[in-house]
Formats: C-alpha cells, sequence, structure tokens
C-alpha cells in the first residue's frame, strides 16, 4: 500500500509556534483524526492528535497528549515532497452549547485549523441524547460510514487510543477490513463499560503500546503476544514531568479569582459511570456537598458527554454551583493550563482518569470516587472513596489530603514514551501475516488503596485450640494482633464450644469499637480437620471430646460470617506465607516444636493437605525403629523425642533419680517438673541434661533430613517454644547425614510470635480479599 500523498500545493506544513491545545478534563478520545507531515529532509512532525492515525510504509504520526510537536529525523533516503493529512471526527452542528461535548468539539475542531492542516473528511457519528441509546447508535452510526473512508484512503496500520465507544467501532472497522491495529494505552484496568471495551479493542488489535508494567502483564495474561507489546509509558507523560510555568499565579488567579493562593483550591472533574448511571449521579450530588461544607474555593469542570451526564449537569444547576462564591464552573481550560491547575492545587476530586495517572506527575493529592476507576494503578497520592453513601466520608477524606504533598509519581511514564513508540513503529513488519497469535500466561495481582482500610482495618477473628489455652484475636490484613482474650480450654465438649461463641461474640462486638470489620473467622485446632466441611475428625490427646466435631456451623450461624477451619501445623505453615519467612516462596516447610511436633508443606505456593487430610504429620515421622513409644501408638517418632511432652517425660526421670537440679537450680514443691527445668538444666551444666536435648535435637534433624530428601524444599522454618533450642543441633545433622545436592537449604527459627493465631487469620483474608479485589 502506498501513501496517498494527498493534492499539490499542500500547505508547507504547522506554522511556527503553532499550539494544538488539549486538556484532561474534556472527553478528546472522542475526536478521531490523523496527521502525517514530512518535510523534504525527511523530518516528521508529531503533532496533539486523539485517537485515529494511518500509516504507510516508515512515514509515521502517532496520539500524544501534549502540546507542542516532537521533531523526529528518518535516516537518509526516506524523503517525500508533499504533505498526505486527513481528519476523522464526529462532527457536530454549532447549536446551543448545553453540554461540555459540545462545546469542546468545536474548540478542537478550530484548534486543528489554526494548527494549518487540512480538514477532507468529516463524519457524522455522534448521536445526541446523552444516554446508553444514543452511545449505541453512535457506535452503529459509525461503524456504517467508516468503511467508505477507509476503502479510499487504505491504510496500512490504525492506531486506536484507549477505550472510549466510538474507538471500538474504528478498532472493528479496522479489524473486519484486515487493517492492522496498534492499541496505545491498553491492559489497563478501570470502572464502567471503558473496561470491556478497552479490553475489546485489545483482542482486536494486532500490536500493543501499554504504560505501565502490570498493564503490560495483563496483556500478556490476556493472551496477546508479548513479542508485539511496547512498554513505553504514557505519552502524556512526555510533557507533564517537563511542564514549568513560573507564572502559574497568573493561571490560578484567572481561573479561580485574585485571593486565591497556590494549595489552598481544589479542582473537581467527575463523569457519569455507564454501568450505574444513578448511583453515580448519586455520588456527584454527595460530593458537592461535601465540597460546600469544606468551604474552600473550587475549580468545577462539567461532565463529559456519556449516558447520564445530562442528569449531574442538572444537580449542578439545583444546589447553584454555577452561582455559588467558592465554585467557578467551567466547560473548557486549556491543556497548558489545566496542568499548572493541577499541578498547584490542594486537592483534585473526581472519577476523571485524568486524577489517577497525570496528576500522579505533579504529587497532587487526589480523591477518586466511586467504581469509574476501579483497579488503576495509582500512586500513594490517590484515595479512593468506592461506596460514599453520606457526604461525612468524602468529607473525610477531603481533610486526610487536602494541602498534602507527595512524591511525584512515575508509575505512568519517565518522559521518553513518544521515541519509543516511533522506534516500535518502525520495527513493524508490513509483511508478517495479518493473523494474530495468542499465548496463556498466568495473571498477577493489583491491589490498591481504599479509604475504608483507613478509616477501618479489614480483620479477622482468629481462633487458637491449644491444649492448654483457648485464644480469640482480632487481627489486622497487616499480621498486627489487635486484641487478644485467653482462656483455659475446658475439658467437656459442651463447656468448650460454648466458651468459643461466647468469646467470639464479645470480641466481635469489641471489634465494632476499634473500628475493625471483621471478614470472618478462621480457627487452629490440634488433630486431623477436613477444611472443606470445617469438622474436626481426629483430635490429639491433649483435647478431650473433640473428634467428628463440626466448628464451623454453629459459629457461622451465630456470628453471620464465613468460618475456615485447620489444623495448627498447616496455620503455622499459612501463617509464614502470608507473613512470615516463607513470604513469596513456591515452596517450603514448618515445623512446630511446642507441646507436640507439627507442621505443613507448601507446594507451588499452596497449602499440601492429602488425601484423607492427613499430610504434614511431620511429627510422626519415624526416626528410630525402637525408640520410645508415641501418642500416636507407634515407636520412635519425632514427637517421642523432641516434643514438650517428650523432654517433659525424661525431666520427670532425671528428678526423680535426683539427677536434675544442679546448683542454681530448685524446683518448688507444688510445681510439676516440665521440659523448662531440663532446659534449665542443660543450660547450668547438667550432662544428662545437655544429653537428652542432643538426642531429641539429632531426632527433629534426621526428620528435616527425611523431608529435604522427600519434598526437597527451599527452606524449612522451625516455629515453637523449642525452635531456639533445637536449631543449631538439626544443622549440624543436615550437615552429616543429608545429600549435598540438599546441603544449601536453609533452616531458619521463625520471628512469628503467634504463628496459630496469625495462621488462622491468614485463611480469612486470604480469601476474603482475594474476592473483594
Amino acid at each position: 500500500m502506498g501513501l496517498n500523498p494527498g493534492t499539490p500545493g499542500s500547505r508547507p506544513g504547522p506554522k511556527a509556534g503553532a499550539k494544538l491545545l488539549s486538556h484532561p478534563g474534556i472527553p478528546k478520545k472522542n475526536v478521531f483524526f490523523t496527521c502525517i507531515h514530512v518535510k523534504e529532509s525527511g523530518d516528521l512532525y508529531i503533532y496533539d492528535l486523539c485517537f485515529l492515525v494511518f500509516v504507510s510504509k516508515l512515514y509515521f504520526s502517532l496520539s500524544i497528549l501534549t502540546s507542542k510537536f516532537y521533531k523526529i529525523f528518518f535516516p537518509s533516503g526516506l524523503t517525500l515532497d508533499c504533505v498526505f493529512h486527513m481528519l476523522l471526527w464526529p462532527y457536530v452542528e454549532e447549536q446551543a452549547l448545553t453540554s461540555l461535548f459540545l462545546f469542546c468539539f468545536r474548540n478542537t475542531y478550530r484548534m486543528i485549523e489554526q494548527d494549518d492542516f487540512d480538514i477532507n473528511t468529516r463524519l457524522h457519528t455522534i448521536v445526541r441524547g446523552e444516554d446508553e441509546a444514543a452511545m449505541v447508535e453512535s457506535v452503529g452510526l459509525a461503524l456504517v460510514k467508516l468503511p467508505d473512508v477507509l476503502n479510499r484512503l487504505k491504510p496500512d496500520i490504525m492506531i486506536v487510543h484507549g477505550d472510549r465507544f466510538d474507538a471500538l467501532a474504528l478498532a472493528t472497522s479496522a479489524a473486519l477490513m484486515n487493517i492492522r491495529i496498534l492499541h496505545i494505552e491498553g491492559g489497563e484496568v478501570s470502572g464502567t463499560i471503558d473496561d470491556s471495551i478497552r479490553h475489546a479493542i485489545t483482542k482486536l488489535a494486532h500490536y500493543h503500546v501499554c504504560c505501565t508494567r502490570s498493564a503490560e502483564q495483563h496483556l500478556i495474561s490476556m493472551c496477546e503476544d508479548h513479542d508485539r507489546i511496547l512498554l513505553a509509558g504514557c505519552p502524556s507523560y512526555d510533557k507533564l514531568l517537563s511542564a514549568k510555568n513560573k507564572d502559574y499565579m497568573s493561571i490560578i488567579r484567572m481561573w479561580l479569582g485574585d485571593d486565591v493562593k497556590s494549595k489552598d483550591y481544589i479542582v473537581a472533574l467527575q463523569h457519569p459511570v455507564t454501568t450505574d448511571i444513578k448511583h453515580s449521579i448519586k455520588m456527584f450530588e454527595l460530593t458537592l456537598d461535601a465540597l460546600i461544607s469544606f468551604n474552600k474555593r473550587t475549580l468545577v469542570l462539567f461532565p463529559n458527554i456519556d449516558a447520564g451526564s445530562k442528569e449531574m449537569v442538572r444537580v449542578m444547576r439545583k444546589k447553584g454551583i454555577e452561582h455559588h462564591p467558592n465554585f467557578r464552573a467551567v466547560k473548557h481550560v486549556p491543556f497548558d493550563q489545566f496542568i499548572q491547575l493541577v499541578a498547584h492545587a490542594g486537592c483534585m476530586i473526581g472519577n476523571s482518569s485524568c486524577g489517577v495517572r497525570e496528576v500522579g506527575a505533579f504529587g497532587t493529592p487526589v480523591i477518586n470516587l466511586g467504581t469509574r476507576q476501579i483497579g488503576r494503578e495509582t500512586g500513594e497520592n490517590v484515595l479512593h472513596v468506592r461506596d460514599a453513601d453520606t457526604q461525612d466520608k468524602i468529607l473525610q477524606a477531603l481533610h486526610l489530603q487536602f494541602g498534602k504533598q507527595y512524591p511525584c509519581s512515575k508509575i505512568y511514564g519517565d518522559g521518553n514514551a513518544v521515541p519509543r513508540i516511533l522506534k516500535f513503529l518502525k520495527s513493524i513488519d508490513l509483511q508478517e501475516p495479518l493473523q494474530k497469535k495468542f499465548c496463556f500466561p498466568p495473571v498477577k495481582e493489583n491491589i490498591s488503596q481504599d479509604i475504608d482500610h483507613i478509616l477501618e482495618t479489614l480483620s479477622a477473628l482468629a481462633v487458637d485450640l491449644g491444649g492448654t489455652n483457648l485464644r480469640v484475636a482480632i487481627v489486622s490484613m497487616k499480621g498486627e494482633i489487635v486484641k487478644k482474650y485467653t482462656q483455659f480450654n475446658p475439658k467437656t465438649y459442651e463447656e468448650r464450644i460454648n466458651l468459643i461463641l461466647q468469646m467470639c461474640v464479645e470480641a466481635a462486638a469489641e471489634a465494632v469499637k476499634l473500628n475493625c470489620r471483621i471478614l470472618g473467622v478462621g480457627i487452629s485446632t490440634g488433630g486431623r480437620v477436613n477444611p472443606r466441611e470445617g469438622v474436626v475428625l481426629h483430635s490429639t490427646k491433649l483435647i478431650q471430646e473433640w473428634n467428628s466435631v463440626d466448628l464451623r456451623t454453629p459459629l457461622s450461624d451465630t456470628l453471620h460470617l464465613p468460618v475456615w477451619v485447620d489444623n495448627d501445623g498447616n496455620c503455622a505453615a499459612l501463617a509464614e506465607r502470608k507473613f512470615g519467612q516463607g513470604k513469596g516462596l513456591e515452596n517450603f516447610v514448618t515445623l512446630i516444636t511446642g507441646t507436640g511436633i507439627g507442621g505443613g508443606i507448601i507446594h507451588q505456593h499452596e497449602l499440601i493437605h492429602g488425601s484423607s487430610f492427613c499430610a504434614a504429620e511431620l511429627g510422626h515421622l519415624v526416626v528410630s525403629l525402637d525408640g520410645p513409644d508415641c501418642s500416636c501408638g507407634s515407636h520412635g517418632c519425632i514427637e517421642a523425642y523432641a516434643s514438650g511432652m517428650a523432654l517433659q517425660r525424661e525431666a520427670k526421670k532425671l528428678h526423680d533419680e535426683d539427677l536434675l537440679l544442679v546448683e542454681g537450680m530448685s524446683v518448688p514443691k507444688d510445681e510439676a517438673v516440665s521440659a523448662v527445668h531440663l532446659i534449665q538444666a542443660a543450660k547450668l551444666g547438667n550432662v544428662k541434661a545437655q544429653s537428652i536435648l542432643r538426642t531429641a535435637g539429632t531426632a527433629l534433624g534426621l526428620g528435616v533430613v527425611n523431608i529435604l530428601h522427600t519434598i526437597n524444599p527451599s527452606l524449612v522454618i522451625l516455629s515453637g517454644v523449642l525452635a531456639s533450642h533445637y536449631i543449631h543441633i538439626v544443622k549440624d545433622v543436615i550437615r552429616q547425614q543429608a545429600l549435598s545436592s540438599v546441603q544449601d537449604v536453609d533452616v531458619v527459627v521463625s520471628d512469628l510470635v503467634d504463628p496459630a493465631l496469625l495462621g488462622a487469620a491468614s485463611m480469612v483474608l486470604d480469601y476474603t480479599t482475594r474476592r473483594i479485589c
């Protein structure tokens, strides 16, 4: 396909100093046009053009958000003695300017002409009405009219920018007519119908230019070919990161009044959410109420043309915003001036992508309202208010954000997007097959800040059923134990279940006072557990009357919350995965050294339960055929040597033979001999006590060697009160007994204080927050 050269005698290019103004608050994405200008020298001028670009051979133009042109030099020999330029845009007849849409397009049309570009083609594609039906009709009208234009121009590549409904018509037309499509700003996540449209364009596009690393990963996870994806950054940042204006105060005074100071005003820009118009209008009402109460000078921009915008304008007029002394309501601000206004604002509020994207370049505080930008990557300057049901939440957000200064964010770009995009365009081989290739990589998660995380702490109720104590705790998302309750564990089922319910009800009530939102209940208990049903199948001898016990049903019925139940060893592993040294590791093993010996296995980031929920009973690995009796009925298990019960047994033997106490030691008559006394005696030089601890540590070390040879984890974590006493002996056994291929596996002592409680909480937090996100 050759480049259509236009007509001889066309204007030679843009006037010196001419500017094409744009503004992130104006729906510029509804303007579709392209312009290519190549001088005889081979220089290429790239202008502030939006949305649709046709490319032929190696003469490229693309959409950038800047008010000045870029000059790109191509290799010698690439010359052209004529100008090709062409304009497509949804023409709107000039009638009463009742919306920003009409005002914007009249302005845009004039700005294009001011930059000395000939407009060769106009398409009447926007159907007025500003409701859902008008949007559909506009897409349909564009689909009817575009084929004639594309047949006449025969472009090699169409560049489509963003996620507007009219862009979908362009991409659909090009795809069905076998025209290559390059999509800019795909892979991002936001709210409203734009999300679906953006991803639909991605599936139609052959090449992709994205702004962030997460967007790149999203494109890959959507099966797009990695070789056809460019991580360039947002072209608007090329302008924003270099925007400087020493006379910004004159701009502020022009739009907000002579008495306004820098960082002492608000910029508000809010659009309708087409998938929930009623709620977005209510949110807009609450926003205006909050801004009136906040009593700061505010520049309010009219909403865009999407369905629901008429109703939002009515809300503005109903509340008298256009005549309120604290408000300046405007329909258009030139881009260069808008940059300075948001750069020096005390806060920006609304749901425009400008707030979560471009404003981060200045570190201006932003309050993002509702769901329109949900899922967007944001810098720390953005605070989300997703579900305000009263103005108070928005007002609190204003008090939190107004006047702050955050570090400048470069999430969306570093100022070098345009050169990268040009290089990418030049690399496209127009002879390669048009058919797309697809891949199937994994999806990565994205988490964003939410005001509820500040005003209300997402938390879990964690329950730990031990042999001696029953503990309940409120645990936050960060693994902080907000409050803990401890009682002796009753001996009978009836007393125990009643105490659990009572403690959980009290803790849930206390959580409200502590501003914690309880998402669910996690229970850690000894014995064999069916986590799918929430049933304790068979308990240890330490907890009596605790077989075939359904814990989920009574707790869920009483608290009206989801309930998770698992073995205490598994919970310790989950705690390490979320909060401890196993965080981010694909494979590791946790061994609990306490009253008994337990453990948990994480394989490929998931907890292993086994076919009969008996996996990771690591305390019952046999390390000696003629060893001491174990509580499980076998002989020579690790637990029979290294558990707290085993050490207590040996301590009593020594005490009965008067071989335990050494100088500086005593055991009161009313105090039972325990493992603590054995450890104390060993520290004070009791050789027999030292020998018992060495034997126990050796048994544990042999068990770890068996684990290394069987599971081959990348890390072994020793948890519990005895871990620090065993760690060095275990490492010595590994050096002496393990295969050389596993001797480098690290063995560490857990730094978690309450792994059982944290693990119980993690079951709740991992599942419920995954669903919330």
